[in-house]
Formats: C-alpha cells, sequence, structure tokens
C-alpha cells in the first residue's frame, strides 16, 4: 500500500481526533518529511486535514470523500473481511463485478463507484448514477442456493439497505416489491441482483447484488423524475455519511447472508412492504392484468389475486399501485 494511502487509513480510524506527525512516522518507518507530503497530497486530493505545530495532524469530520479506508472503520462482525474496491468512474459496478466472479474473485468483494456512466437496472432499464450525489456497488457472493431460492438474495438485500438507512439517516424506508427502496413515494434506490447458474449441480455459482442509492441526487431525468428521489436535499454537513451508509448496508448483508435458508428476515421484508392489501397491476410485457396483493411467501414471492379469483405467486415481474395512487408509509 503506498504511504498516502496508509496515512489516510490512520486518520480515518482517528477522525476527529489529532494524530501526531512524529509517532505517525515512526509508526509508518517513514520521515516527518514523508508524512507531510503525503499529507499535502490527501489535501490536493480534497480531503480536509489541519495541522497544528507541536500537536498534529486532524482529519475533520466533514470529509466525506469515500475511500477503502474511510468504509473500513464502519465495518463490524463478518463483514470486516469484505474486500473493498472503490473507483471514481466505471460504466456498471454489476458488470464488472460479474467479470471478477467469472475469473475468480472470491465471496465478499465489493466494487464501490461515485459514478456509473452505463449504470443498470431491471427490465434493461438504466439506472441513472452521476458523480458524487449517491453512490452506486456491487457485492460478489457465493451463497449455496439453487435457482429456485436466489429471489432470497434480492428480498434479504432490500432489508439491509432499508434497516442501513433508517439507522443512519434516520428515515423510514419501505420496500416495493422485489428490489426497489422508497422514502415516502419517492424511490430511493434500486437493487439489481444477478447470477451465474452451475447447471451440473443446479445451484448458483455466484450471485452479484448490485445497490445504487440517491444520496442527494436532483435533476433526475423527466422519464422518472416524478417517482425517483433522494435521502437527502444536501448531505449532512460533519459526517463521512456515504462512507457510513455504505458500511451498515454491508454490515447488514453479511448477517442476512448468514441466515438466508432460515428466512428470518422475511418478515420485516414484509413490515416494510406498502403492497400488501393494494390493488396493483402485473405487468408482463405488453399485457397489463388487475390484482390485488395478498402476501409475500416463504419463498419471497409476492402472492397475488387476480379479478377472475385465480392466485398466483410471482417469481419476478413488474408490479405497480393501481389508480396512479402512490405508496405511503
Amino acid at each position: 500500500m503506498e504511504l498516502k494511502l496508509q496515512v489516510l487509513q490512520i486518520l480515518e480510524e482517528n477522525r476527529g481526533n489529532t494524530v501526531n506527525g512524529a509517532k505517525l512516522a515512526s509508526e509508518l518507518y517513514v520521515t516527518r518529511s514523508a508524512v507531510w507530503k503525503a499529507m499535502k497530497a490527501l489535501q490536493k486530493d480534497g480531503y480536509h486535514i489541519t495541522a497544528v505545530t507541536n500537536k498534529g495532524y486532524c482529519l475533520l469530520s466533514k470529509n466525506d470523500i469515500i475511500s477503502a479506508e474511510s468504509i473500513r472503520p464502519y465495518l463490524k462482525g463478518a463483514a470486516s473481511h469484505f474486500e473493498l474496491d472503490v473507483r471514481q468512474k466505471v460504466t456498471s459496478t454489476n458488470t464488472l463485478a460479474k467479470e471478477l466472479a467469472a475469473k475468480g474473485a472470491k465471496e465478499g468483494t465489493v466494487l464501490i463507484a461515485m459514478e456509473q456512466t452505463e449504470g443498470r437496472g431491471r427490465m434493461g432499464r438504466t439506472f441513472y448514477s452521476p458523480l458524487s450525489s449517491g453512490i452506486y456497488f456491487s457485492i460478489i457472493l457465493r451463497p449455496k442456493l439453487n435457482l429456485e431460492d436466489s429471489l432470497l438474495i434480492t428480498t434479504a438485500s432490500a432489508v439491509a439497505v432499508a434497516e442501513a438507512i433508517e439507522t443512519i439517516a434516520g428515515i423510514k424506508a419501505g420496500i416495493k416489491w422485489v428490489n426497489d427502496i422508497f422514502v415516502g413515494d419517492k424511490k430511493v434506490c434500486g437493487i439489481l441482483t444477478e447470477a451465474s447458474l452451475n447447471f451440473e449441480s443446479g445451484s448458483l455459482e455466484y450471485a452479484i447484488v448490485g445497490i445504487g442509492i440517491n444520496i442527494e441526487t436532483k435533476d433526475f431525468p423527466e422519464d422518472i423524475s416524478q417517482v425517483a428521489g433522494s435521502l437527502f436535499s444536501e448531505k449532512p454537513q460533519n459526517s463521512p455519511i456515504t462512507s457510513v451508509l455504505v458500511a451498515e448496508v454491508l454490515n447488514n448483508l453479511s448477517k442476512c447472508m448468514d441466515t438466508l435458508t432460515d428466512k428470518k428476515y422475511l418478515e420485516e421484508y414484509r413490515k416494510r412492504s406498502f403492497l400488501i392489501n393494494k390493488d396493483i397491476l402485473v405487468l408482463r410485457g405488453k399485457d397489463t392484468y388487475y390484482a390485488k396483493a395478498i402476501d409475500i411467501d416463504e419463498k419471497a414471492r409476492l402472492v397475488v389475486a387476480y379479478e377472475d379469483g385465480t392466485i398466483e405467486a410471482l417469481n419476478s415481474g413488474e408490479v405497480s399501485v393501481r389508480d396512479n395512487t402512490k405508496p405511503k408509509l
């Protein structure tokens, strides 16, 4: 690891507190001049670092530049073993994560970007991913599941994100089956799960969970401006909110993955679902069917009743609340 990143890691671990320059140099086996040059390089990158003679250096709390070093101090338990790869701009974190997984990247590899030029959503849609106003990341998982149970990964991820938003941002978050996170009547997060199947065993070879969260995104494209929203109009000034939020999602997700087949999180998923007992539209290609959402079953499928009385459990597909009624929490 280059010296600048070593210095950043120590500053992040002591965020808001002064780190003595002499001790820092001794710990890293470098000169104080080398430490000073590393500090200058970090300041040039945009980090707010104060330097006080005879006291040392302090990374101010208001920094919200995301890096592996800024996330790691907030990871807990099994999540602390995740391998973080942070990049400023990518085409799509899911696309790149799939390439890494196919080459044998280990479970727990997390690809994080501040901007996507070809962000992807479900049903072939694009995901609006402008620079620095949101966070976009994909996690490589290698769960011991068959294809039939793969929907559990998406629902567990939705719970992980909703709980993280509530814990870190203090905002109540709901879930629109199967993969959208809403705050009030606005979608603030989308989740795209993609998997590779081992045809010989019938089990998943790997799964990629892609998560895009709008933190302070503005000026949405016209086609999504009525439904898309952000957690904040402006980021909190005295908190590394982006890094803390990503870490909390990963903390929650690591716990969910351990209990996927136990399905302990499904009750929380049901509580946060605002579709249950709502009149909805089930969309299949160009066809639209009127139905009522009844329940989320034990396989995380949406159980619906059609107008003719037929009951169906949906594994996938697109649904919307009927009569243009927007979901309220």
